[in-house]
């Protein structure tokens, strides 16, 4: 974490990205994409992983940070949930639902341990630009 300039470098961000792409892509599929209040909802649960590690790593402290990455993980659970629902209405195959679901738990797990190292490894100030001179 102590090279991290960009939230970008996150590796559980790029692999909450690789989840929202292939959300997108599976609510395509011929039912899914006529069932809106599903395919929104998963949607928004998928892009609330990426923002929310997005939103903490910009935030002012590791606690906020570890706040958002909390609630980053809920949503990849949500997810999840979710993915039940499109395999019981048969909008997803069993192989697309195990994929899915083992992605979203791939990001679960890199966020639990993004929490874990945070915590034991406490700073005041996670971003320094002491160089920066602020005119006031």
């Amino acid at each position: 974490m102590a090279g991290t300039a960009r939230f970008e470098e996150i590796e559980a961000w790029k692999t909450a990205r690789q989840l929202t792409n292939l959300v997108y892509a599976l609510g395509k599929a011929a039912g899914f994409n006529r069932d809106f209040g599903l395919q929104d909802q998963i949607r928004r649960a998928s892009i609330s992983v990426m923002s929310n590690i997005a939103e903490g790593f910009e935030s002012r402290t590791d606690v906020q940070f570890i706040n958002f990455l909390g609630m980053a993980r809920a949503s990849a659970g949500e997810v999840r949930a979710q993915l039940y629902v499109a395999l019981d209405q048969k909008y997803i195959t069993e192989e697309q639902f195990k994929e899915s679901c083992a992605l979203a738990e791939s990001c679960a797990r890199q966020i639990a341990r993004f929490i874990a190292y945070l915590e034991a490894n406490p700073r005041k100030r996670r971003i320094s630009d002491d160089d920066t001179d602020y005119e006031v």
